[in-house]
């Protein structure tokens, strides 16, 4: 895909319906009408420098921008919304930028994971308050996406996703580097001596090289995929490479189709339905996506009380097959994605899977899901056949056991193969800080036969479920060749990452999970074929333990720490806030 197919929507029919904006305005031909309020409100607009004939009876368009200066991923965004502008003029619309929560992935700490939900809630309440008929959602970075379609599946207005784009390749001395995945694996070759400081100052100018979010198969690309999987971004729209004149191009197209989505009055509930996240789930499991994924497609799912369970990823993963040869699964990354397709080749391929798609579902470009791949070639070696698989199944499994109650994932195809059968005797760390300071002490006695366990790292934990999960190696460990030991958790770890780590064990150590049981010592089985994790000590021992525990004091006591830490929910459950994924009535605001 050129990323011309995204710019080859229609702009739909001329309006049919009342416009929800109407209701500030007043009717267009009737400028003295709607009373004082309108009155008010128009003078407003008159205030901001605009012309009556510019907004009074067109549809007004809310551009979400998720634009700052401290995220990367992001940074073009500003421009960009100059062309989704430009396009909803083009269709008869009139556009308003809102600028709401950044969510830098990079920089933002303990980790964004905490405010996804803050953002979603932001995005429910603008389009909720504000006289706007539909809206564009930009973002990019991790939990951007995921935010933005959750409130703007709650307040159900008209909406589809520009996504932000991935970054062009890294470089360094003659080879593609892909961020997040080399930073790792270039940062344990400078603990283990076999690089020095010299070398990692290059490597930290050639990794990140443009405006765009991580171009490896990340949670960034994961997730933007997932939403034009999902049908709620244009076709070919997820993997445009964020500088590519393609990008301009399909922002222009975004802002004319979302004029006519609100002629349409075609709502994201209208598309995101449970076959569009059965979908986006066999979307995720054949790009060999980030385990994140998981979590936000749950979560998402949840707003429009779609039940959406770990048991249905675990099931459709052992018959979807990986097709995305991109890393950390594969060899390539997301520039080459694009150049051999992009999304539309790889759903191509998956169509030929039975039942993993449903092409008739409708979506946001005016034409059912086949629309998305009729007739998309591979054009590269960073998408492979049905035939020719990265993998047979899918690269995320699903784990229960006596640890793991509610379940945790493993991204098994980023994993060593001799590890995912395995038992072997616990080292316990309380804390990420613990970890930190104690990894590299040879007085643990950390061998290769060693289960790494990491607690209070959850949703609860963390707080926010950082992305601690890929537990560092110890450097004496590494010096000695060895990459990768069995790592448990139940905090996350980014989609560029790799290794034998278990994630995600719900319920969290925090909350009284039986993760909070083990103790240093303890024998723990993986055994990824029989999708089980098991800590191997007696029940009544168990018992004892659990008994003798006693719940950590709260993170926070005031503030949104505290909302935070009340309401959300477990990782098997999304994370959502309880509240926010409960049913319930919202009563429209009366503008007059």
């Amino acid at each position: 895909m050129n990323g011309d197919a995204a710019a080859a929507t229609g702009d739909g029919p001329a309006p049919a319906r009342a416009l929800r904006s109407a209701a500030w305005f007043g009717e267009a031909d009737d400028v003295a009408g709607g009373g004082l309020r309108a009155f008010s409100h128009r003078s407003r607009m008159r205030q901001l420098g605009y012309l009556p004939e510019e907004h009074l009876g067109k549809p007004v368009i809310a551009i979400l921008n998720t634009w700052s200066e401290i995220n990367p991923c992001h940074m073009h965004l500003r421009e960009r919304a100059e062309q989704v502008k430009r396009g909803v003029w083009q269709a008869g619309g009139f556009p308003l930028e809102f600028p709401v929560a950044t969510l830098s992935e990079t920089f933002q700490k303990p980790t964004p994971m905490l405010y996804r939900n803050l953002l979603s809630m932001e995005t429910e309440e603008l389009l909720r308050s504000y006289p706007v008929d539909g809206a564009v959602l930009m973002g990019g970075c991790d939990k951007t996406v995921p935010a933005l379609l959750m409130g703007a599946a709650s307040a159900n207005l008209p909406a589809l996703v520009v996504p932000s784009g991935p970054m062009l390749r890294g470089h360094h001395r003659g080879k593609p580097l892909g961020s997040g995945t080399d930073l790792w694996a270039y940062w344990d070759e400078y603990r283990a001596g076999r690089i020095g400081a010299c070398e990692m100052a290059e490597v930290e100018c050639g990794l990140a090289r443009s405006p765009g979010h991580c171009m490896t198969m990340g949670t960034a690309s994961t997730m933007t995929a997932a939403a034009e999987a999902l049908g709620m971004a244009l076709p070919g729209s997820s993997a445009i490479p964020a500088v590519d004149s393609a990008h301009h191009r399909m922002a222009a197209a975004a802002g004319r189709r979302i004029v006519g989505l609100v002629e349409e009055d075609v709502t994201p509930a209208a598309v995101m339905t449970r076959e569009a996240f059965e979908d986006a789930a066999a979307t995720v499991l054949a790009l060999g996506g980030s385990t994140n994924a998981l979590i936000h497609l749950i979560a998402m799912a949840g707003r429009l009380q779609v039940l959406l369970r770990l048991a249905d990823f675990d099931a459709l993963g052992r018959r979807i097959p990986v097709l995305a040869d991109v890393r950390p699964v594969g060899a390539h990354l997301m520039e080459d994605f694009y150049y051999a397709g992009g999304l539309p080749a790889l759903l191509r391929q998956l169509d030929e899977v039975p039942g993993a798609l449903h092409p008739d579902r409708i979506t946001v470009a005016g034409h059912s899901f086949a629309g998305y791949f009729a007739g998309a070639e591979i054009t590269g070696p960073a998408i492979r056949a049905r035939d020719s698989p990265v993998s047979p199944e899918g690269g995320v499994a699903v784990l229960h056991g006596n640890l793991a109650p509610d379940g945790a994932v493993i991204k098994h195809l980023a994993a060593t193969p001799a590890l995912l059968r395995h038992t072997g005797p616990a080292v316990v760390f309380d804390s990420y800080a613990e970890l930190r300071r104690n990894i590299d002490d040879p007085a643990l006695g950390i061998t290769a036969d060693t289960v790494l366990v990491l607690r209070g790292a959850g949703p609860l934990g963390g707080p926010g479920m950082p992305e601690h999960g890929m537990l560092p190696i110890p450097a004496y460990l590494l010096e000695k060749g060895v990459t990768d030991l069995v790592r448990i958790s139940d905090a996350r770890m980014s989609g560029t990452s790799y290794g034998t780590c278990v994630l995600h064990i719900s319920p969290e150590s925090y909350a009284g999970g039986p993760l909070a049981l083990v103790r240093t010592g303890d024998p723990i089985t993986l055994d990824v074929e029989r999708r089980m994790l098991q800590l191997n000590v007696a029940p009544s021992e168990l018992e004892s333990r659990r008994l003798a525990w006693t719940a950590p004091e709260p993170a926070f006591t005031r503030g949104y720490g505290s909302l935070y830490a009340a309401h959300v929910t477990q990782a098997d459950q999304g994370c959502d806030f309880d509240f926010l994924a409960a049913p319930g009535r919202d009563p429209l605001p009366d503008p007059r």
